[in-house]
């Protein structure tokens, strides 16, 4: 590396520091879950995507052994070459009956998904209409494609539908957007989507990561709670958050298109298939969430107590109704400091800030399980209230 490169990058990441926006990789060392080892002590863990509780199920770690017992480590190959096992098979035609959909393509997680989703089905004659907060995945798998962009200000339907009538002359049009924004915590207004959708002849597009397994009646995500399952063309969502927790990915739709991303979807056709032990443990997650609900139930009910306690407090928090509690601080050095004093008060959380959500709106986003007791919920608040006075945050 050059002299003037070192020293440009050097300025770069002081600067990062200096501004409390350089992210420090904490080192667990335990197993996920509600409770965690960091730096040789216990903490409480309140920033997983862990929503079910089952990253350390055992249930699921055995079914994944059972699944590496019989089908191997891995394929050493894409899908279509010599990468394809019947347990492949199985799990999309498993997600597709738990999605209600007609088919079902896996990858090697919702990132590849949303890079594949964009780039086969538009080109320069069509229009992508994205919404402003939407996922970086989603951001990124448009910028493959060579279809027109527009964006629209977040859940406002007025600037939707300007945008559906601007992209009039287009040949194909979708709309995409999260189902659960990650950062807020809101779930997008899909039933006006979809209904706006219809008038302009535009396919919808979600991103239902944040939601698949524990939003809606029966855990089958915002599609669901929102009543529009049958009405969404395209659901993209991941293994690796309340599903298990470990990795992979897939689009869940309407089989012509599913069909056509066989054909044409990049990180389909050229990257590694999807190793046997998540098929075999995202399984038994299905199976799980098919003869139980309890665990929904009690995810959701840990998010409200959380809440309504942190706003009892005093604590700016986003409107919301999912299992993500956004608690504004606002200022980036300070939602690190916030952080890095309950991780001194046994509450392991993150602050967030500049590029994963814009300048001056940093915050810590507190994610709620199935795993957390009521105790643990009431000693995070308490933890919370204790440095957010001692740091002015609260009168």
């Amino acid at each position: 590396m050059n002299e003037r490169v070192r020293a440009e990058l050097t300025e770069f990441l002081e600067g990062l520091k200096h501004e409390g926006l350089f992210k420090e990789e904490r080192v667990i060392e335990s197993a996920q879950g509600r409770q965690i080892t960091v730096s040789g002590r216990p903490v409480l863990n309140f920033c997983a995507n862990n929503y079910l509780g089952l990253s350390g199920d055992r249930r699921i770690v055995e079914a994944a052994q059972r699944a590496m017992d019989r089908w191997g480590f891995g394929l050493s190959s894409v899908r279509f070459i010599c990468g394809t096992q019947a347990v492949h098979k199985e799990l999309e035609a498993a997600i597709s009956s738990f999605l209600r959909t007609e088919d079902t393509i896996l990858f090697s997680s919702c990132y590849d998904a949303n890079a594949a989703l964009f780039e086969p089905l538009l080109g320069e004659e069509d229009t992508i209409i994205s919404d402003e907060l939407n996922h970086a995945s989603i951001i990124d798998g448009i910028r493959l494609s060579k279809a027109r962009r527009l964006r629209y200000r977040h859940s406002d339907m007025g600037a939707l539908e300007a945008c559906l009538a601007e992209s009039g002359e287009s040949r194909r049009r979708l709309i995409a957007t999260d189902g659960v924004f990650s950062m807020d915590g809101d779930v997008a207004k899909l039933k006006e989507i979809c209904a706006l959708a219809e008038r302009y002849d535009a396919l919808v597009a979600v991103d239902d990561s944040h939601a698949t397994g524990y939003l809606g009646e029966t855990g089958r995500g915002s599609v669901e709670l929102c009543g529009v399952e049958g009405r969404v063309d395209l659901i993209t969502t991941t293994f690796g958050k309340a599903c298990g927790g470990a990795s992979g990915g897939c689009i869940s739709g309407r089989r012509l298109l599913v069909d056509l991303y066989r054909q044409r979807a990049r990180p389909y056709l050229f990257s590694n298939t999807l190793a046997p032990a998540i098929c075999g443990g995202t399984l038994e997650v299905l199976r799980i969430l098919e003869a139980d609900d309890q665990l929904r139930k009690r995810t959701m009910e840990n998010a409200n107590l959380f809440r309504s306690l942190m706003i009892s407090a005093g604590f700016d928090i986003i409107a919301a109704e999912t299992a993500i509690v956004a608690v504004m601080v606002y200022d980036e050095a300070k939602a690190v400091e916030l952080a890095t004093r309950l991780l001194d008060e046994g509450i392991y959380v993150i602050g967030f800030s500049y590029p994963v959500v814009a300048k001056g709106k940093a915050r810590i986003r507190v994610q709620l399980s199935a795993s957390h007791t009521q105790e643990d919920i009431v000693r995070a608040v308490e933890a919370f209230k204790t440095v957010g006075r001692a740091m002015g945050l609260l009168s």
